[in-house]
């Protein structure tokens, strides 16, 4: 018998809300877990990253546990690989309070992209040198993550240092330990140069990851004028078939999470998935 799919989403594409309210949308489209950056879904619960105590995730761990939802990925999203040595330090202290208090939150994930070695798009970040930073710094949070038995989870993507999916896989034989997981968003390795090979740059993803694959981010995106934009799940040009076959067949119960599909699209985006994963 085929495993169902588990969809989730991240909280905060459905904005601010009440938690109540938002644990009533959770339910309503049946999502049994999401990615919860705490700061920007509830930010006056986060006065500062560090200022997170034990209190205030068993206060949402408790809250999501009793709605039936669980906390796929504590998103925890600052740049890693800041250039100032102070702002990248407290980056790196925010990303460990959130891993000693993932438990607390009923979350063994804490998740982030790496971040930018210079404001937005710069291509200081495709140096040996940027990677080497990405790879001292997630070197740091893991042996952090060791000591209280979670997983640090690293997204690649394009203009970041991790911009690869090879990128990713040298990042894992550097730090072969277990408590290093991915969070692959295929829509994330794409550009205007490489989406007509779509297939092969998915393929290649699931193939060098494989196993370490902890979350897959689902999102879609289209080309216009040369520049890849994101739109609602199903709207667009990324091919889902091979990520849901590898879902189906690969890894059956991992958890896939929607994200940049905007509550008026949403139930159609699950109708999209679900259909496509039931035919592969």
């Amino acid at each position: 018998m085929t495993a169902p799919l588990h969809l989730g989403v991240r909280a905060h594409d459905f904005g601010r809300l009440p938690l109540p309210e938002l644990t009533g949308k959770l339910s309503r489209y049946r999502f049994s877990h999401i990615q919860l950056a705490v700061h920007k879904s509830f930010p006056e619960s986060v006065p500062a990253l560090t200022a997170l105590s034990p209190g205030t995730a068993a206060y949402f761990g408790e809250a999501f546990r009793q709605a039936g939802v669980r906390i796929a990925v504590l998103g925890c999203y600052v740049n890693i690989v800041d250039p100032d040595p102070v702002k990248r330090q407290l980056a790196l202290n925010a990303f460990s309070t959130h891993l000693r208090l993932a438990r607390d939150f009923g979350a063994s994930l804490v998740g982030t992209e790496t971040g930018s070695v210079g404001k937005g798009y710069t291509a200081e970040n495709f140096t040996e040198e940027a990677f080497r930073q990405v790879a001292v710094s997630v070197q740091a949070l893991v042996a952090e993550a060791e000591r209280f038995g979670v997983t640090v989870g690293i997204e690649a993507g394009i203009n970041h240092p991790l911009h690869t999916a090879q990128l990713a896989h040298r990042l894992l034989t550097l730090i072969p330990s277990n408590n290093l997981q991915i969070i692959l968003d295929c829509a994330n390795l794409m550009t205007a140069d490489n989406y007509r090979q779509q297939d092969a740059v998915i393929g290649e993803a699931l193939e060098l990851l494989g196993d370490r694959i902890a979350v897959l981010h689902l999102k879609d995106f289209t080309v216009n004028d040369g520049q890849i934009g994101i739109v609602p799940v199903g709207q667009g040009l990324l091919h889902f078939a091979p990520l849901l076959q590898y879902i189906k067949y690969k890894r059956p119960h991992i958890q896939g999470i929607l994200e940049s599909t905007p509550e008026e699209y949403m139930q159609g985006s699950i109708d999209f998935l679900q259909r496509l994963y039931d035919e592969v």
